[in-house]
């Protein structure tokens, strides 16, 4: 079993900046990704950003050049920058952790509301 907490979420303007954070513990010696997903009101969960164990990044188009996920293995910890936020950033962002052998586990999520 893995535990995923997430920090970091909340209210910020158009233009602001956050940083999420997402610490896991348990079996996190199988993990490989570590990553973000968000679901906005009446939308799919969809992925914003993830990384390997080894630090290689894949991002969503719509996180690209404004977002940057980073990944602290010592600390079991996973970070994204998000910077320029817009009114459409705004969801419940939930942590996951996929691994090795395809079991993937879920944060509970933090709330960011972007006002214009």
């Amino acid at each position: 079993q893995v535990q995923l907490v997430e920090s970091g979420g909340g209210s910020v303007q158009a233009g602001g900046s956050l940083t999420l954070s997402c610490t896991a513990s348990g079996n996190i010696f199988s993990i490989n990704y570590m990553g973000w997903y968000r679901r906005a009101p009446g939308r799919q969960r969809e992925l914003v950003a993830r990384i390997t164990r080894g630090g290689k990044p894949d991002y969503a188009d719509s996180a690209k050049g404004r977002f940057t996920i980073s990944r602290d293995n010592a600390k079991n910890t996973v970070y994204l920058q998000m910077n320029s936020l817009k009114p459409e950033d705004s969801a419940d962002y939930y942590c996951n952790a996929l691994r090795i052998d395809g079991v993937d586990y879920w944060g509970k999520g933090t709330v960011i509301t972007v006002s214009s």
